[in-house]
């Protein structure tokens, strides 16, 4: 081991690390385990990873510089011999609606050699069978399968005046900027409601007339409703937009399938062209597995060699649990594990080594069947000669790493050191919590809850159900289970919630993380806070918001300090003024029971509940202590704060609420082992005190303790979408087709 090549961090202070220094062997997979807010991230991925891509930004030169992402110099001594990062993820793709899968792996590439080669008629070059070129693309949808008009009896209220709202759109509201063209143009009585109009008068609101419109000292060219909206919104990828500028768009669009290329987003002739009946179109929208069967089918000697390097490529989806994807499935629509697991796709394919491949919990989303093929990944990464670092809790996965390094022994101040290195075997027997709890395994409840009542989803066929009809007990805690893809969320989070509105729904979608976000503001105590300190001084309580009266006028609330150095990094500093505190000086002078209002921002969880007297406040610090948030300050920011934690912070918010049935999206999601019974604990008293609590779930241990299991499959995709069993755990033991079934006894 003295000899093998290492990574060195020497002096890591990065958030909660405590001077850690540690060596990481090459070519070998690391693992680091410990509890959620133990200090792996800070150590992985914004110490280490951090590091090497600064490093690696910086052999670019200062022009190109300016169009990376930037990357602070992390709170470190020292970094040594780091190899060029791949850092994986689990930030969803996006893309936009010219992303798809097949595009983002570059696998629909070998698709349209295929299709180059030997698809009949001929319809020319690879790049003809591309819906991004000019060459491939429908000329009426421009690649993008769907077409989108504006609905005018959405955007005018015909009833009334340009003056009195007639345009609804909120960025046409009467006095803002885009409204004053029309009124300031001269071609319309301001006060005449729309439906008066003559036809030209209509005709130059909608489509233009020829005339300038004077903004003062600045003039514009007219523009009709139809064509400006059209610039602006239409010729603009909507999935690309921000969720509230898209939700915007919507309300005064409607979109269908393209009527000429009918969804293929290609032009005729490549959609004329095909081998064995099929169009690359038709083949783009099949599920890999279908893919993979017709391609094995080919007899074409040409078309067989080119299939071979597609069928890899395909192979490898397969194997990670994403069989039931299709090339052309947009990227936009795919989950954080779904993302990330595309993204080690991806990098499979490629034939780089000594590379840094940096991947923060590959297993979430992935049923116990699948979390042995992403291990075989893991190695086949390695095995190419590169260095894996993976962050994670699944014991799966920590079982396969040659080097493991335990980081706690708590969370937040309580972590942040180094506990253990070694292997698997020595982890087992080592007294720390990752230690104690791998080899703990819950049993299969028996004992479990009447069902109080019943809620009916019947015939649902939304996405791949098939007619599916399933009764959900009340009262109880139901755990809906099955692999990725199998319909757990269409069933739960589309169907069941649209016909039971009313139910709290905790899933994965990221809490808002700007820079002015935070557990305080996100929980709503915030409000408390500032009024309790308002009640102590005698002052408004705006003079204790950072958004407000109170904050530092110079980096106006946000503690730090951005400066914009044109091509080269842009620079972050803490504010001069206040010190980071975010307030003004005489704002920290008033104190609650001897704390000011920065000083009470910068309490744990933990420390808050020994603080806060106030009802309604300690009700929901409570309640995030409950949920293992013990370590989180009350003033961080949000964009800090790991997805797990995020759902988990969603939880504690939703915990004091009243509500009778709650819906949990994978709550184990970033959960150490030793907190699974925490999450239990916390389900088991919602339960008891009369809700009905629904989870979807991959953890065996939530599935072995539900009172009732749903279990979908038996496949993801096409191959799944049935009720496979509904009935108490045990029973489940019993069910022929169910995957689930064969993983449920503790091994």
């Amino acid at each position: 081991m003295t000899d093998r090549p290492s990574i060195e961090v020497h002096g890591a202070r990065e958030n909660n690390l405590k001077n850690v220094s540690l060596k990481i062997p090459k070519h070998q997979i690391t693992v680091f385990t410990g509890v959620s807010g133990s200090g792996k991230s800070s150590l992985v991925f914004d110490t280490i990873a951090a590091e090497a891509q600064r490093q690696l930004n910086e052999t670019f030169t200062a022009f190109v510089q300016g169009f990376l992402p930037h990357y602070g110099q992390p709170d470190v001594d020292q970094t040594l011999h780091l190899n060029a990062p791949i850092i994986i993820d689990q930030k969803r793709v996006g893309g936009g609606s010219r992303s798809t899968v097949g595009t983002y792996t570059d696998i629909s590439a070998v698709l349209r050699v295929l299709f180059s080669r030997v698809g009949q008629p001929a319809a020319g070059p690879a790049f003809h069978f591309s819906f991004n070129t000019p060459q491939g693309m429908c000329p009426e949808c421009e690649g993008i399968g769907r077409t989108t008009q504006l609905d005018l009896d959405k955007l005018l209220d015909r009833s009334q005046s340009l003056n009195g709202g007639a345009i609804l759109h909120p960025e046409f509201k009467v006095g803002k900027w885009m409204w004053k063209m029309y009124p300031l143009s001269g071609l319309f009585d301001n006060d005449k409601p729309v439906r008066d109009y003559s036809e030209e008068e209509l005709h130059a609101l909608l489509y233009g007339a020829d005339v300038k419109v004077s903004f003062g000292e600045f003039g514009s060219k007219y523009e009709g409703l139809v064509e400006r909206f059209t610039r602006m919104y239409l010729k603009k990828d909507a999935a690309a937009m921000s969720e509230r500028n898209r939700g915007v768009f919507e309300q005064f669009t409607t979109s269908q399938t393209c009527p000429v290329c009918h969804g293929g987003r290609l032009n005729a002739a490549a959609l004329a062209s095909r081998i064995e009946g099929r169009n690359i179109a038709e083949l783009s929208g099949l599920e890999a597995t279908e893919l993979i069967a017709f391609l094995e089918g080919l007899s074409d000697p040409t078309a067989r060699a080119i299939a071979a390097k597609l069928t890899q490529r395909m192979t490898h989806l397969a194997e990670i649990g994403l069989g039931y994807l299709s090339l052309g499935r947009e990227t936009a629509t795919l989950s954080g594990g779904e993302s990330q697991r595309l993204k080690m796709i991806r990098h499979l394919g490629n034939s780089l080594t000594d590379m840094l491949y940096i991947l923060d919990e590959p297993s979430v989303g992935l049923h116990a069947r699948d979390v042995a093929r992403l291990t075989g990944l893991l190695k086949a990464l390695r095995d190419k000669g590169n260095t894996v670092l993976v962050v994670e809790h699944d014991p799966d996965v920590i079982a396969v790493a040659d080097h493991i390094v335990d980081i706690g022994p708590g969370a937040g101040t309580h972590g942040g050191e180094i506990v253990f290195e070694g292997g698997y075997a020595a982890l087992k027997e080592a007294d720390t919590l990752t230690g104690r709890f791998l080899a703990q395994h819950l049993p299969l409840r028996t004992a479990v809850r009447s069902p109080k009542g019943w809620m009916t989803v019947q015939n649902a066929t939304l996405h791949n159900l098939k007619d599916v009809t399933v009764d959900i007990p009340t009262g109880v805690l139901t755990v809906v289970t099955g692999v990725a893809g199998s319909g757990k969320s269409t069933l739960i989070n589309d169907v069941f919630v649209a016909q039971h509105p009313g139910a709290v729904v905790i899933d994965q979608s990221r809490v808002g993380a700007n820079s002015r976000s935070a557990p305080a503001t996100y929980t709503g105590i915030m409000d408390g806070i500032r009024q309790a300190f308002a009640r102590a001084s005698g002052e408004p309580a705006s003079l204790f918001s950072f958004n407000s009266e109170g904050s530092c006028p110079n980096c106006n609330g946000l503690g730090v300090t951005y400066t914009d150095l044109a091509f080269m990094e842009g620079l972050t500093s803490t504010c001069e003024v206040c010190e980071g505190r975010r307030f003004r000086p005489d704002v920290l002078e008033y104190r609650l029971r001897g704390q000011n209002i920065s000083d009470v921002l910068d309490m744990t969880v933990e420390e808050a509940l020994a603080f806060f007297t106030e009802k309604k406040i300690k009700g929901v610090v409570q309640a995030m202590q409950e949920v293992g948030l013990g370590y989180l300050k009350l003033g961080q920011p949000l964009s800090t704060v790991s997805g797990g934690e995020g759902q988990r912070l969603k939880l504690a918010t939703e915990l004091h609420k009243k509500g009778s049935v709650y819906v949990m999206d994978e709550p184990t999601t970033g959960l150490h082992l030793s907190d699974i019974s925490l999450l239990l604990g916390i389900t088991s008293r919602l339960v008891d005190a009369g809700n009905t609590v629904i989870l979807i779930e991959h953890h065996l241990d939530v599935i072995r303790q539900a009172d009732w299991l749903i279990d979908l499959g038996p496949e993801g995709g096409r191959g799944g979408g049935e009720v496979l069993y509904s009935g108490p755990p045990q029973g489940l033991l019993a069910a022929p087709r169910s995957v689930t079934a064969k993983f449920l006894l503790p091994r």
